[in-house]
């Protein structure tokens, strides 16, 4: 098991960040806010303008602490990072893979029945939670309709047929997401999913949190030696992190949406940390996002056991021991790839 690592994420405009000895120092206007040893970090994500000196480029490279760099409302910009782990066997095996279209086809089709499996649980956990909140008919319907999804998938399907099956499931799911808004509904409510940029509160969070998914599930990837920019359900594109898309889309509903459906519901967020840009984008203020960063953190703290080891790990580690796995398979150690199934 792999110790579990942290992520200094840097929001404060004008901070600098520097080394001493062993630690990595965040410095505001003169003064040190924060020390913290090297090897309790994971990775450094900077918001904005943030500094970092080169030094503490440097000792970051040698101990493999990926520094990530994100505009100060978290579209990613640039990483910084050391020699590239794992090695060219495994690379070569997962490119090979990615080139059979029935394999990649076979492999994208384990990951949506993941991600449909854990929409369904979210949608199924939400009518429990909240039994007289209205639209839970119009929720058990979709989780109806996501179950037939699943049946769908049980046999071998061209890529093309995953992507619309999967396709299909996320437009069921997101209709009924409002419906899983139980506070607050004034201010936070749900129509459809809308990305760059993001048209309304919801949507800000939501993409906020996939990012931040995504900038783990990059890291995992790279930790276990597999290319995070060659997937099998994300094909191919230049500048798109293909894999790790592959592998956020197990735990969107698990790690993302359930995260943000709780900051909303227990009233942790509020409708005047947010505004509109002249692009129409809905930004998050200083706090939010901070808010948002505390609880993310503290989401990948909570323990859980995992469902193909049977071992008791935190929900952060679960994107690693994921990358795990699937390196794993891709190597021939494995018959199949094991998703993250939420129970």
């Amino acid at each position: 098991m792999k110790h579990h690592l942290n992520t200094l994420f840097v929001t404060t405009q004008g901070a600098y960040l520097s080394c001493e000895g062993e630690a990595i120092l965040v410095r505001v206007e003169q003064e040190t806010r924060l020390r913290l040893p090297i090897h309790m970090l994971g990775g450094v994500v900077c918001f904005g303008r943030i500094s970092c000196s080169p030094a503490m480029m440097g000792l970051c490279c040698e101990r493999g602490v990926t520094i990530s760099y994100m505009t100060e409302h978290g579209k990613f910009l640039a990483r910084v990072e050391g020699p590239v782990s794992g090695n060219v066997l495994l690379r070569r095996a997962q490119y090979r893979y990615a080139e059979d279209c029935e394999k990649s086809a076979n492999l994208a089709r384990t990951i949506v029945t993941a991600k449909i499996a854990n929409c369904r649980t979210a949608l199924l956990r939400s009518v429990r939670d909240h039994s007289d909140a209205a639209g839970r008919d119009k929720i058990r319907l979709a989780a109806e309709q996501l179950a037939q999804a699943l049946d769908r998938l049980r046999a071998a399907l061209p890529l093309d047929t995953v992507r619309g099956i999967e396709g299909d499931s996320a437009r069921e799911y997101f209709q009924v997401f409002d419906h899983l808004i139980v506070a607050q509904k004034e201010d936070f409510f749900f129509r459809s999913r809308t990305r760059r940029p993001p048209l309304d509160n919801v949507n800000s969070l939501l993409s906020f949190v996939y990012t931040l998914l995504t900038h783990d599930a990059r890291s995992a990837l790279e930790t276990v030696g597999l290319d995070p920019a060659v997937g099998c359900l994300h094909r191919d594109r230049p500048g798109r992190p293909g894999l790790a898309l592959d592998l956020v889309e197990e735990f969107r509903p698990v790690l993302a949406d359930r995260l943000v459906l709780s900051l909303i519901n227990k009233r942790q967020v509020q409708a005047n940390g947010f505004r509109k840009s002249e692009t129409g984008a809905i930004l998050m203020d200083d706090e939010t996002r901070k808010t948002v960063l505390t609880a993310y953190q503290e989401r990948k703290q909570e323990t859980i056991t995992h469902p193909f080891l049977g071992e008791e790990t935190t929900m952060g580690m679960l994107v690693y021991l994921q990358a795990r796995l699937l390196s794993r398979f891709l190597r021939g150690d494995m018959d199949a790839y094991p998703p993250f199934i939420w129970r």
